[in-house]
């Protein structure tokens, strides 16, 4: 029993590693330490393992890791899934980002976090670039706000009253804003995630009227302003009505 709680315990130390990754494109060895919190000696090893396997390569000049091709080869998987949001919406996601000339991002919940699981970049030079897999809280920015917005009653609450919620937001104001935001179809943010940067984002309705997803189209605050994404607004619900009818 002991020796199968230590594999369990390797195996989700190992994992974590990988999920560094999300927000890094290469590390090294003491970095990754620092940021899981583990000994060097055991990341060593792990690093060792998982090289191993595939999932990370380290670049011999500057000893740093990146993600590996067993990596790419399990998103392959992924994407060639027929029902997959992220391959099946892209094409109209591409077709918004031509329209509206910024980033354009597709998010779902997972817990109390909305995660980005496909991301359409602006072509202009200065854009708000959208890293793929990045996980956000769910009580702020625009797309949070649409997947609370229009979760069911009971999906809302219980987010809402859950550990995960920070006491700091006015919980009955942040309700107010999302009946706005219900009674609009879009919501919009303006520096409230980081400096710099805006987003206005629509629900995505699957069959039977279920909240698949939030689109979101993003870009630096002083080019996409409050007067704009209300201009923008109606596109990127008709872009969101058109990939509902693309979902089951």
């Amino acid at each position: 029993m002991e020796d199968g709680k230590l594999t369990v315990r390797a195996v989700e130390r190992a994992l974590d590693i990988l999920l560094v990754f999300t927000e890094h494109s290469s590390l090294g060895m003491t970095e990754i330490a620092e940021k899981v919190g583990l000994h060097k000696s055991t990341v060593h090893r792990l690093l060792a393992s998982l090289e191993g396997k595939g999932f990370l390569v380290r670049d011999a000049a500057t000893e740093k890791y990146s993600l590996g091709f067993r990596v790419w080869e399990l998103s392959a998987q992924l994407s060639g899934q027929s029902d997959d949001p992220g391959t099946l919406l892209l094409p109209e996601m591409e077709r918004l980002r031509d329209l509206v000339g910024e980033t354009i991002s597709l998010y779902i919940r997972e817990g109390n976090e909305r995660i980005r699981i496909q991301a359409v970049q602006s072509r202009q030079a200065i854009r708000r670039v959208a890293p793929v897999g990045a996980r956000l809280p769910l009580y702020v920015g625009a797309s949070s706000k649409v997947l609370l917005a229009f979760a069911e009653e009971r999906v809302r609450d219980g987010l809402m009253s859950g550990p995960g919620w920070p006491a700091t937001v006015n919980r009955a104001a942040f309700l107010r804003g999302l009946e706005d935001i219900r009674a609009l179809g879009y919501a919009t943010s303006v520096e409230e995630r980081e400096p710099g940067a805006a987003a206005v984002s629509a629900p995505i309705f699957a069959g039977a009227g279920r909240l698949a997803a939030a689109i979101a189209v993003s870009g630096p605050s002083n080019r996409l302003h409050l007067d704009k994404m209300r201009e923008i607004a109606p596109i990127v619900m008709e872009s969101a009505r058109r990939m509902g009818k693309m979902l089951k």
